[in-house]
C-alpha cells in the first residue's frame, strides 16, 4: 500500500520517515499554511532520499507557471493540487508537466460532493480525498466519514487522507479500500515536526493489516 506523510519542513525527518517504511513524502507549497516550505527546503529534504520516493509538492490555486518553476526548482516527482482547481485545469497541467504525478485532492462534504470526482479521473493520476473545513485546506486532523467512501471505486488510483493516525488507520482500512493514504498531523507534534515515534507506529499497525489479510 502506498503511504505518504504529507507535511514535511525538516531534512533529517524525511530520510528517517522514508525509512521507516513511507514511499512518497508530502511538502506544503502554500504560503500561508504553518507546514509551508521553501523550494531551497524541499531541495535540501530530497537530495538524500532514495530514487524510489515520490516527493510531491503541495499546491493551492496556482498559476501552471508557478507550479512549473517550483517543481524544476525543487525537483519534485509529483503535483498535489489542495485548491479549486478544475478539471480543464489539471488538463492543461498535464500538458505542461508530462512526466510528472498530478494528484487531485478532493475536500468531500457529501455524498453528492463524491461524484464530482468522477470529472478529474480522465486528467489525474490521483485522487486525494479529505476531510472538509471551510477555513483550512487540509492537515485540520478532521477524518472523513468513511461509510460514504465504502462504495468509492474510482477509474484511476486513490488516497484516503483526513485525521488519520496509528490508532484509527485499521479502523479506516477496514471499512474502506484506498490505494494508500496520506498523514500529516496524525504523526505530528506540532505542525511541520513529525513525531517519529508515531510514524513507527503507524508502520507498526499496517504491518498487522498485511499479516491479517495475507
Amino acid at each position: 500500500m502506498r503511504v505518504k506523510i504529507c507535511g514535511i519542513t525538516q531534512p533529517q525527518q524525511s530520510i528517517a520517515i522514508a525509512s521507516l517504511g513511507a514511499t512518497a513524502l508530502g511538502f506544503i507549497c502554500v504560503p500561508n499554511s504553518p507546514r509551508y516550505v521553501t523550494t531551497y527546503q524541499i531541495r535540501a529534504a530530497v537530495a538524500e532520499l532514495p530514487a524510489n520516493i515520490d516527493t510531491i509538492g503541495v499546491f493551492a490555486n496556482l498559476s501552471i507557471a508557478e507550479i512549473s518553476q517550483i517543481v524544476a526548482d525543487s525537483g519534485l516527482t509529483g503535483v498535489q493540487l489542495h485548491g479549486d482547481e478544475s478539471p480543464d485545469f489539471c488538463y492543461q497541467l498535464r500538458q505542461a508537466l508530462p512526466n510528472i504525478e498530478i494528484i487531485k485532492a478532493l475536500r468531500i462534504r457529501s455524498l453528492e460532493h463524491l461524484d464530482t470526482a468522477d470529472d478529474y479521473t480522465e486528467y489525474v493520476d490521483t485522487l486525494l480525498l479529505d476531510a472538509y473545513h471551510p477555513q483550512q485546506l487540509g492537515g485540520t486532523g478532521k477524518t472523513l466519514d468513511w461509510t460514504m467512501l465504502e462504495q468509492f471505486n474510482p477509474n484511476c488510483p486513490w488516497l484516503l487522507a483526513g485525521g488519520l493516525t496509528a490508532d484509527n488507520i485499521v479502523e479506516a482500512l477496514n471499512q474502506v479500500n484506498p490505494s494508500g493514504v496520506d498523514l500529516s498531523s496524525g504523526v505530528e507534534r506540532t505542525p511541520g515536526d513529525k513525531d517519529l515515534d508515531k510514524v513507527a507506529l503507524l508502520f507498526h499497525s499496517l504491518k498487522n493489516i498485511e499479516l491479517l489479510r495475507s
